[in-house]
């Protein structure tokens, strides 16, 4: 008796997660409704189904879903075993029997429907959705090995990102980080870090099938499978033979009603196999337009970590390390001014790099700062460049030699303290961030501390000629 409810409270809370898996409840209604709890021991479930038909196309189109659903209740050791229901006739058995069909015995191991070794599983049970030939077929993990953990230069902007790539990538599918969704905006390093996370985790795990693909790549697959009555075999594809998918760039998927149903399968298939989900955006889940519910859901299962735009010391061993990877040098204060004059995107800071070195190159002229500042003039134009407040508090500490670090601690003596005020009137002059901002990159000042530093340099101006002086040799600094 306790077996039996046992039994049939399993197979309940198996239909809720597939209900909330499958958008046709047309769909659910006519393949699932009808299965029948029998009985349930050592984790085997026995289901009762009306008829061969129902089991061979269950097996063909929902043995996934089904098989998640079970797992999800009873842990990866789970067997699923089908009663079939068989007509009476001159050459059948009377009643119900456990059948085997398509060479797939009536026991079904749910660790082998998903396997982490298709080899292995040759030699015991089938898989249904092994298409002919697909264990020979080697898979384009698509990765760049240019995009590696060495050549990814980490900082405040991206520690949490880059440390959970690497902690994803030692032990794929098995840290509480899956999926792990990395955002931010365009040219901050998504993309090398995903690579980064694909190629540590292929050198830890050579056995592993890991694949990189965008969005866009993504989405055409699905049309052309769709085109070409394929689907299934695409599902399968992404189903049975990846241990870790990378996705770039989700936002694209938006108002693509299609390719997030298919996503979503694909998702809850690898998920509840404890295979690697990575994947990107340009905006948090919480901010994505364009997709359904159930899918921002999935996306906030795992760890949320976004990559904000790296502060100068950063940039500046960006620049360091490409150079040294090419083998130039360049001085220093060259460096800097690039460092602190780019700072829209990495990849436009690596990208006026690029223009300066061409230059330089075709003009047979040495990379000086003179030469730097006409190329990010001209470069610059066409980004519409905003002064940041790091190059100021650069300026600033220059002309008065004393090192930033210094000026941003909490010392009261006078020339350091009219640095700092200095620093933030500029900041508010010339930048449009707010109060509180200016005041959190000058030593973690409220806004009341900008607005006082503000006033007091405006009276010294009035009233102190060599303050004066200096204020405008500064300010012209920052401005030529």
């Amino acid at each position: 008796m306790n077996m039996q409810k046992d039994c049939k409270q399993v197979w309940e809370k198996c239909l809720e997660f597939i209900r909330d898996n499958i958008s046709d409840k047309k769909l659910f209604d006519t393949w699932f409704k009808p299965l029948e709890p029998l009985k349930l021991e050592n984790d085997a479930l026995t289901l009762r189904v009306p008829s061969m038909f129902f089991y061979e196309f269950i097996e063909a189109n929902y043995i996934d879903i089904l098989s998640a659903a079970i797992r999800k209740e009873l842990g990866h050791n789970a067997q699923l075993l089908y009663s079939i229901a068989v007509d009476k006739g001159a050459n059948s058995p009377a009643g119900n029997s456990v059948l085997p069909s398509n060479n797939i015995t009536a026991t079904q191991n749910f660790a082998q429907n998903i396997p982490v070794n298709l080899d292995a599983q040759a030699k015991d049970l089938p898989n249904p959705f092994v298409i002919p030939g697909i264990r020979k077929v080697q898979v384009s993990s698509q990765l760049n090995e240019n995009y590696s953990f060495d050549n990814f230069v980490e900082g405040k902007c991206n520690q949490l990102a880059r440390s959970a790539g690497y902690a994803v990538a030692q032990n794929p599918g098995k840290t509480s980080f899956n999926p792990l969704f990395i955002h931010g905006s365009v040219g901050l390093g998504k993309t090398h870090l995903l690579h980064a996370i694909g190629l540590e985790t292929k050198k830890r795990f050579p056995e592993k099938t890991v694949l990189y693909v965008s969005a866009e790549q993504f989405f055409q697959q699905f049309v052309d499978s769709t085109k070409n009555n394929t689907r299934n075999d695409f599902l399968r594809f992404y189903q049975m033979m990846i241990d870790v998918l990378i996705i770039d760039d989700i936002q694209f998927f938006a108002n693509k009603t299609g390719t997030q149903e298919v996503f979503f399968q694909i998702f809850n298939s690898l998920h509840a196999a404890n295979k690697q989900l990575i994947i990107t955006s340009d905006k948090s889940p919480a901010d994505l337009s364009g997709l359904e519910q159930r899918v921002i859901s999935r996306l906030k299962w795992g760890l949320s970590a976004d990559l904000q735009m790296p502060d100068a010391q950063t940039r500046i061993q960006i620049i360091e390390r490409k150079l040294f990877k090419d083998g130039i040098t360049m001085p220093k204060d060259v460096i800097e001014y690039l460092a602190y004059n780019i700072n829209s995107s990495v990849r436009e800071l690596e990208g006026a790099l690029i223009s300066l070195i061409a230059r330089s190159s075709i003009a047979k002229q040495e990379i000086t700062l003179d030469l730097a500042k006409d190329m990010i003039d001209k470069f610059v134009k066409s980004n519409t460049k905003e002064i940041s407040i790091e190059y100021i508090q650069k300026v600033v500490c220059d002309y008065f030699k004393i090192p930033v670090e210094t000026m941003l601690s909490k010392t009261r003596k006078g020339e350091i303290v009219a640095a700092r005020h200095i620093s933030m009137f500029l900041s508010r002059k010339h930048t449009q961030s707010s109060l509180a901002t200016i005041g959190n990159k000058c030593g973690n000042k409220d806004h009341a501390t900008v607005l006082h530093a503000c006033r007091s340099v405006q009276n010294s101006c009035e009233t102190d000629k060599e303050f004066r002086m200096n204020l405008e040799a500064i300010e012209k600094r920052i401005t030529e």
